[in-house]
């Protein structure tokens, strides 16, 4: 896997696993160059030549820088608040493309952009189109990425490495290939560690000590494949005194995931349920088409005939046309249909669970972001009641259309998404707020409670699931007492999200909103 940028390799060195004292598909052709004479490489301040004149002409890095600058200063949200850098004084487009960003800060003092990245395109179309990526098929969460560090399994890909060897969710990671994961403090521990927790290619086999729920250590060995992602999982009716709740685990937002969210949501219609609990906790996004249609299947036809999923704003060179599509600009709908995705025909007919309370509780955390953000948006535009349980979301009202030029495909903000009542101010997430009410803004009814790696997803004993049938059994209006992350401590109500969730390291895609250019 290679990818770069903002939150992505720099996260795992400095502010996942560090010493003490060490830190904290595109409008383009897929491929390596053209046979056309390259462009000049003049560079006048404040003037830009058509990004097309410099596509995917790759002998020169200058001219790659060329494409990156006339491509951000067209079609960056915030292009304006853009540094205008020399393309031939940066020698590598990677880096480059690192700086053509803004600088701005939210409300609450983090960066507005944060989400700035770049992937191999090889392996963003094997990602993007069938979740397969390099690694054990164990989602890691890192309560502290500093001694004493805590790395915790928070679920595992069936029929994985990871779970062929038997780990399970709350187990701990004590030693990689012989170091100490826990307190090691040298920046070769430190290097050790990244290798082994997080290969890069398939075929790279490491050691892991294991600490396991019962006290029990266990040593274990596995070798990084090409994992292909399951994104729906724990599909189950829970009865209740006031009638059967169906729970669904969702975790990415990736094209396999449309016919696996059919199936699901067509056995929780076959049961009944009068209430669902969406488990997006750790999904960070995907396709928004995905958002859509989910959404419309939980809300049902009736809600959304005619309104509004969202509904994207360009910068202001683009007030009413798609600069990537080239259509005049219209909202998306909640889609009633298939949208076409591998494995399905476009328009086939979606299933609803018409849900008679048109009500869901959605379990949250800071690993929330972008498409899985959009659904609770877009259901809250049309006045369906969304109930949040678990910490506060990501804050990713953004998104992109990938970008291929020379085998790196390019991800830089070019829209936010925006309900049908025109809200999409929640850069800083949405917010489980027990004292909220309506359908409005960034603070959702619901409450706060910490991550219990205790229990398997989807146990009804685990604390976030067991706090969102307690809520809805006591009416929406009774929160449990502060819970405990496990095994690392209590919940403070003061603490940040990101104290209170880990850090979720993954490959970017997963974080994100993102439009296909059809």
């Amino acid at each position: 896997m290679k990818f770069s940028g903002q939150g992505c390799i720099g996260l795992i060195t400095l502010a996942l696993l560090s010493a003490c004292g060490g830190g904290g598909g595109g409008g383009g052709p897929v491929g390596g160059g053209n046979n056309t004479p390259p462009p000049s490489n003049a560079y006048t301040p404040g003037v830009f030549q058509p990004s097309s004149t410099y596509a995917n002409q790759c002998s020169s890095t200058t001219t790659q820088n060329h494409f990156l600058r006339s491509w951000t200063n067209e079609l960056y949200l915030w292009y304006d608040e853009v540094p205008d850098l020399d393309p031939s004084t940066v020698p590598d487009p990677l880096d480059y493309f690192d700086q053509l960003r803004t600088d701005a800060l939210t409300p609450s003092g983090t960066y507005k952009d944060r989400f700035h990245f770049t992937y191999d395109t090889d392996e963003w179309i094997a990602l993007s189109q069938s979740g397969v990526s390099a690694g054990y098929g164990a989602q890691w969460m890192i309560l502290s990425g500093v001694p004493p560090r805590e790395i915790v399994v928070a679920y595992t890909e069936p029929n994985s490495p990871a779970s062929d060897a038997g780990l399970e969710r709350g187990d701990v990671i004590m030693l990689v290939d012989g170091v100490d994961a826990i307190n090691g403090n040298t920046q070769a521990i430190v290097d050790t560690l990244n290798d082994g927790v997080f290969p890069f290619d398939a075929g790279e086999t490491h050691s892991f000590r294991i600490l396991k729920l019962s006290g029990q250590t266990v040593d274990i060995s596995m070798t990084s494949e090409e994992v292909t992602s399951d994104p729906v999982q724990n599909v189950k009716t829970i009865g209740t005194a006031s009638g059967a709740v169906g729970y669904l685990l969702f975790n990415d937002h990736i094209a396999t995931a449309e016919a696996d969210l059919i199936d699901a949501i067509e056995t929780l219609d076959a049961a009944n349920i009068t209430d669902l609990i969406l488990d997006i906790r750790y999904n960070g996004g995907g396709y928004l088409d995905i958002a859509s249609e989910l959404a419309y299947m939980i809300a049902g036809g009736t809600l959304t005939a005619g309104q509004t999923f969202e509904r994207v704003t360009f910068n202001d060179k683009h007030p009413t046309t798609n600069p990537v599509t080239g259509e005049a600009l219209a909202p998306t709908p909640f889609h009633s249909t298939t949208q076409g995705f591998p494995g399905l025909s476009a328009g086939l007919a979606l299933p609803t669970l018409d849900l008679p309370n048109q009500r869901v509780y959605v379990i949250t955390s800071s690993s929330t972001c972008s498409a899985s953000e959009a659904i609770i948006n877009a259901l809250r535009g049309v006045d369906f009641e969304v109930y949040q349980i678990g910490t506060t979301t990501c804050g990713k009202p953004y998104g992109f259309y990938p970008e291929d030029n020379c085998d790196t495909t390019y991800f830089s903000i070019q829209f936010q998404g925006d309900n049908a009542k025109g809200f999409g101010d929640y850069a800083d997430g949405f917010v489980p707020d027990s004292t909220a009410t309506g359908t409005d803004g960034d603070h959702v009814p619901g409450c706060e409670v910490a991550d219990d790696f205790t229990r398997p997803l989807g146990d009804e004993n685990e604390a976030r699931l067991a706090a969102a049938l307690a809520f809805r059994e006591s009416n929406n209006q009774t929160c449990p007492a502060q819970s405990g992350f496990a095994p690392s401590g209590q919940l403070k109500p003061s603490a940040s999200k990101r104290v209170l969730d880990g850090y979720m390291i993954r490959s970017p895609f997963r974080e994100n909103r993102i439009l296909r250019d059809r």
